[in-house]
């Protein structure tokens, strides 16, 4: 996990970790496009074991995001939920509600199809709970994205 400077934010436990995670249902993943900026809102699935997180995200199997990625995998994700503000009496001491989580990694185009396979399943059993079959023609016929995080932390201003 990467080193926080706000310590009072900062989120280490692996299960709350994994309440945010699976509370989410859009990640930010982050670009380089040449020399510029590239975010692309996507659902995503996840695994987190033994504190190591990895993404699963599909799409088209062409357009920008796909060759923006085989440019430069190098990628940073980031996963927020709430973002309801905290009234106060004055505006510079206005907050908000929040967890979030940011990440940084490597992206791979996900090549073998049984692995294809494998990380749509993940994708929907965490955007839906629910374990599906996954056709191999399906998997064939789109993008599977697998960011491996290399580095990851979480933050947040609970509601209590």
């Amino acid at each position: 996990m990467r080193e926080m400077r706000n310590k009072k934010r900062e989120i280490t436990d692996l299960n709350t970790i994994e309440e945010i995670l699976k509370a989410g249902r859009v990640l930010r993943l982050g670009m380089i496009d040449g020399d510029k900026p590239y975010v692309v809102p996507l659902h995503y699935g996840y695994t987190l074991e033994d504190g190591k997180l990895t993404f699963y995200m599909h799409g088209a199997k062409e357009g920008r995001k796909i060759d923006v990625l085989k440019a430069n995998p190098t990628v940073f994700v980031e996963i927020d939920l709430d973002g309801d503000l905290i009234p106060a009496d004055k505006a510079c001491n206005y907050a908000a509600y929040f967890l979030s989580i940011m990440a940084d990694g490597k992206a791979a185009l996900v090549e073998d199809v049984d692995e294809k396979i494998a990380g749509l399943k993940i994708l929907m059993k965490s955007q839906t709970g629910k374990d599906f079959e996954i056709p191999e023609a399906a998997a064939k016929g789109t993008a599977v994205i697998r960011v491996d995080v290399s580095e990851f932390s979480a933050k947040g201003r609970p509601r209590e």
